[in-house]
């Protein structure tokens, strides 16, 4: 009893201040009846190269269980559909071949929402960058004296390109061979949200998914508090740039700080598809929105534009608010973010 309290307790607080990496056995789970009518239940497991986790409030013990676990399996097929990492999935074969035709539904869906938001960000966000991500990968790999030249970046640019990618309802195609897309900016939002939908579906109304440091909400947690979310240090020291109070919706933060290609921290996993080069202005950048794959592509669209230019990008659109760390450790927020912002 006094085993399960703990988990609970220490992946309630992992999940609400939304940490990016966490390092616990491949699952968990635990529950904690917090007043007569009401169990809180948290369960964890590694995906999708982090750590997701739910917790729930129901009155019924089982049924939360047995809806995280079903929520889990559905997210382990949508997961096998987006792994680019996985040659047997089907946006490898689509990289591989440059077209797909009657591929899963979801991936179309995707790329769709994917098109989108570069056409809403003037270009901002490219899910076309996968040959600049090989690139750097490779350049600044095991045994490499230095980094890719100017030339061969050049090179690669001319692949790059949301113009390259044809959109069919039954197909998906590139103009050009060599052109690859990762969706690693956007999918992960996609299935928390789809997530989000199954545990709906379930019959659950209070939870908060984490999916390393993409976090969908809905309702509130114990005593009708909101359900509350720590924007990450880019410096990593511990002190939060803020606490998010959350209602119904979704946060979403894309930063410089996790993956970096070189050892001089010049280039790291968000690449500005016009330069070929990494953002050097924002640390990080957070974005609330109705769904996480909304907050997920904002951010990371954000974090390619200037400070004050991207702010104003967030303001435009409607139920969405951003906190922008820069480089100097200057916090930039929208006009509606006003020491945390609450969506419902």
């Amino acid at each position: 009893m006094h085993d399960a309290a703990r988990i609970a307790r220490k992946l309630s607080v992992l999940a609400d201040l939304g940490l990016e990496r966490v390092e616990v056995s491949p699952v968990q789970t635990a529950a904690a009846r917090i007043d007569k009518n009401t169990y809180k239940v948290t369960c964890g497991r590694p995906a999708m190269g982090t750590f997701i986790s739910v917790t729930a409030l129901h009155p019924s013990r089982d049924l939360v269980e047995n809806a995280i676990g079903r929520a889990f399996e559905e997210m382990d097929r949508r997961i096998a559909v987006f792994n680019r990492f996985d040659g047997a999935s089907a946006v490898s074969l689509l990289n591989r071949e440059g077209r797909l035709v009657g591929g899963p539904p979801e991936l179309s869906r995707v790329v769709g929402r994917a098109l989108h938001y570069h056409r809403m960000s003037h270009g901002s966000f490219d899910m076309t960058v996968k040959p600049l991500v090989d690139l750097f990968s490779q350049a600044h790999g095991i045994g490499a004296a230095a980094g890719p030249g100017q030339q061969e970046v050049a090179e690669v640019l001319e692949l790059v390109g949301s113009h390259h990618v044809e959109l069919s309802p039954h197909a998906i195609r590139f103009r050009r061979q060599g052109v690859g897309i990762t969706l690693d900016g956007i999918a992960k939002g996609y299935i928390v949200d789809r997530v989000a939908e199954d545990l709906t579906a379930a019959g659950l109304l209070n939870y908060l998914i984490n999916g390393g440091g993409d976090i969908r909400t809905a309702g509130c947690k114990e005593a009708g508090q909101p359900w509350t979310v720590a924007v990450q240090d880019p410096e990593k020291a511990g002190d939060y740039p803020d606490v998010i109070p959350m209602g119904s919706g979704a946060v979403a933060t894309s930063g410089s700080y996790e993956i970096y290609f070189d050892h001089e921290r010049m280039y790291h996993h968000i690449i500005n598809s016009r330069t070929g080069t990494s953002p050097d202005l924002n640390a990080s950048v957070s974005v609330v929105a109705p769904t996480t794959m909304a907050a997920d592509a904002l951010a990371t669209s954000a974090f390619v534009m200037d400070p004050e230019y991207a702010i104003r990008f967030i303001e435009a659109l409607p139920q969405c608010e951003c906190l922008l760390v820069d480089q100097r450790g200057v916090q930039w927020k929208t006009r509606g973010w006003d020491g945390g912002a609450v969506v419902r």
